[in-house]
């Protein structure tokens, strides 16, 4: 068994149930109703290409893999403020959301400074991590492979994709 099981049901009314299984086999999962079905999949399944090719175990498959619930994202929980790196996912993965809607790709520099801007922004010490143009193409590359799968889902079906934490994160 996967770090986490990760699978996404494409629901036949259009909406999206995210269910993560860990090693465990406890589970977490989350309701993605109406235009949330729509859009989840596809955030979901680039925090996966993110986490994978960064190496990042401390974002959100890798806390969900260690017990977090899916609950504990996006409001102060019971765990406290989310680790450095689940800030640093978030926002590349929100670039990359931004990139998806707009079609318009982003460069390496446009990447690294919203990164400085947005920490500059919020009175934070920007992080030394920079994107490379490797990382970029291949969290493009990856991406693009999970999206092919998850539009190729016949209504009903589930897409599952074991995650597995970087046995030594990468950054």
């Amino acid at each position: 068994m996967p770090d986490l099981l990760i699978r996404i049901k494409k629901k036949t009314d259009g909406s999206a149930a995210l269910t993560c299984t860990r090693a465990d086999g406890s589970v977490t999962w989350q309701r993605q109703d109406g235009q949330l079905g729509r859009v989840f999949p596809l955030h979901d399944l680039t925090h996966y290409a993110v986490e994978t090719i960064l190496g990042f175990n401390q974002a959100f498959f890798g806390l969900l893999a260690e017990g977090w619930d899916v609950s504990d994202f996006g409001k102060e929980s019971t765990r406290g403020k989310a680790p450095e790196q689940a800030i640093l996912a978030e926002l590349i993965v929100g670039f990359f959301d931004l990139e998806r809607i707009t079609s318009h790709p982003g460069t390496l520099d446009d990447f690294n400074e919203k990164i400085v801007t947005w920490y500059r922004d919020n009175h934070r010490p920007a992080p030394a991590f920079r994107l490379t143009q490797s990382d970029i193409d291949k969290i493009r590359s990856l991406r693009s492979e999970v999206f092919a799968k998850w539009q190729a889902l016949p209504p009903g079906d589930a897409l599952e994709i074991p995650f597995e934490r970087s046995p030594q994160a990468t950054r």
